[in-house]
């Protein structure tokens, strides 16, 4: 369970990085839908990735 938390955080912390370093070189326009769908993408992956997990260990 450790190495999978540690995994999930070392997914994030690339994607921020991404985000962060990456995000002026592409062409997109500023406006409030681009940033919101940019900010909340990575948060929703994760919470889909975690709650599938999650639902097919319960399956078990």
């Amino acid at each position: 369970m450790n190495l999978f938390l540690l995994k999930v955080l070392v997914l994030s912390l690339l994607l921020s990085v991404a985000i962060k370093y990456g995000g002026p070189y592409l062409p997109v326009q500023g406006n409030q839908t681009t940033v919101l769908t940019a900010i909340t993408l990575p948060s929703i992956v994760m919470a889909i990735a975690l709650g599938w997990r999650w639902f097919n260990t319960q399956k078990r």
